[in-house]
């Protein structure tokens, strides 16, 4: 009997994320309710409630199960990777900005959400995702192996700056429509531009 429950959760659980996902994408993460993802998914209001807090923890667990598809194909490219460490960021970057934009309502609500006054307790935070954290940490070191990139770098702080550089760059799908061509040469750009206060020398 319990386990019939936990499925009959569980199924409702993933209706509840597919319907979101939907509305999140169609009319935007703050104009999308929690009576219409109920609605969308075919449950009640309160059945919603039982597995989500808010929808703020909706939203943070379809991004999560976005980027754990993500991460999993980056884990088994970034051993491919061949070139500079420079060009290294840059195919990582790359890769992220042709994930995201294309459901780009989705990831630029997620970046919004993480401005709230009462972020969710126990959500992801934006640029915190130890995936992505920890690929470019990697990149960054062997860099410093190769004789690329100067010992003492600041690790963390470089990556901040890397990330609050990308994120930035997502409001350009707004006010300019930008492609994924646009944001992937100006990241290219702009990666250029904060190598060279690490580079070694």
């Amino acid at each position: 009997m319990r386990g019939r429950r936990e499925a009959a959760k569980q199924a409702t659980r993933e209706r509840v994320l597919e319907a979101a996902r939907a509305l999140f994408e169609e009319i935007g993460y703050e104009e999308a309710t929690i009576r219409m993802i109920a609605k969308r998914a075919g449950v009640s209001v309160g059945s919603v409630f039982t597995t989500f807090s808010g929808k703020a923890e909706i939203l943070n667990q379809v991004m999560h199960d976005r980027l754990e598809a993500l991460y999993a194909e980056l884990q088994r490219v970034l051993p491919l990777l061949r070139g500079s460490t420079v060009d290294r960021l840059r195919s990582i970057m790359a890769v992220h900005y042709s994930f995201e934009l294309r459901r780009v309502r989705l990831f630029v609500a997620f970046i919004a959400s993480a401005y709230s006054w009462t972020p969710e307790i126990g959500g992801l935070r934006l640029g915190s995702n130890p995936h992505l954290r920890g690929m470019l940490a990697e990149t960054l070191l062997g860099g410093v192996r190769r004789g690329e990139v100067r010992p003492d770098l600041d690790v963390e702080t470089f990556i901040d700056v890397l990330l609050a550089t990308y994120f930035w760059n997502y409001r350009l799908t707004g006010a300019e429509q930008a492609d994924v061509m646009r944001l992937t040469e100006l990241m290219d750009n702009q990666i250029g531009l904060l190598f060279e206060g690490v580079a070694a020398r």
